[in-house]
């Protein structure tokens, strides 16, 4: 199972943002067929990864990787226009084979989660189904990942992507302001929440330093008697 991927117009695609800030029915995303093969194979090696797969949105990782180049992932990606902005309905989620979703309805179903245990049955009924739920069929049981076709609504609406689109059609200033700052908090809390655990971890190994001195057995002086 792979997070992150999905289809865009049948073509596959690394899914950045789920949520554009500000506009929660549009999604970044990138094509990797459109990748020149240094950058393609650098984004790839980290979406495959530990660290890109336990990310909650890619770009988060993308964020602190460096590329072979030694050029950040994600500004190159925005720098290189590889970057494009599309409705959430029109993108399929296809973690594995046999589950599929529109990222909208998967959206909703992460957003419900932490509201109670029926989101996180109807997400595990929805991979169980093979991408159906209840009697309702998302896509065709079994399809391949080459042959998934777009929702009935990307069907009779086309998206129209520009090629050339620019930053600034991606994300706004005030937009990537807000990410960033919102990426150093959590920063800044992790690196809190490290500086405070090796604090406890140092003072544990002097505690059990310290014991361990207490109970050594001490050395014994034999006394020398004189011949």
């Amino acid at each position: 199972m792979l997070k992150h991927v999905g289809k865009h117009n049948s073509r596959n695609i690394v899914i950045l943002f789920r949520k554009v800030p500000g506009e929660d029915h549009m999604a970044l995303i990138v094509y990797p067929d459109s990748m020149p093969r240094h950058i393609h194979d650098d984004v790839m090696k980290a979406l495959e990864s530990d660290s890109g797969q336990q990310a909650k949105e890619f770009s988060d990782y993308l964020f602190r990787y460096t590329l072979v180049d030694g050029t950040n992932a994600l500004e190159t990606l925005h720098r290189e226009g590889m970057i494009k902005k599309v409705p959430t309905n029109q993108i399929i989620v296809t973690p594995n084979n046999k589950s599929n979703v529109r990222l909208d309805e998967l959206n909703t179903i992460l957003d419900k989660m932490a509201q109670g245990e029926e989101a996180i049955n109807e997400l595990a009924n929805l991979d169980k189904n093979a991408g159906m739920v209840g009697n309702k069929r998302r896509v065709n049981e079994g399809a391949d990942l080459g042959e998934v076709r777009a929702p009935r609504e990307s069907r009779s609406k086309p998206a129209t992507v520009d090629s050339n689109i620019s930053i600034n059609d991606v994300l706004s200033d005030e937009q990537i302001v807000t990410q960033r700052r919102a990426q150093a908090e959590k920063m800044a809390r992790e690196a809190k929440a490290l500086l405070a655990e090796s604090d406890r971890l140092l003072k544990e190994a002097a505690a059990l330093e310290g014991t361990k001195k207490e109970n050594a057995p001490r050395k014994s002086k034999a006394k020398v008697k004189a011949a």
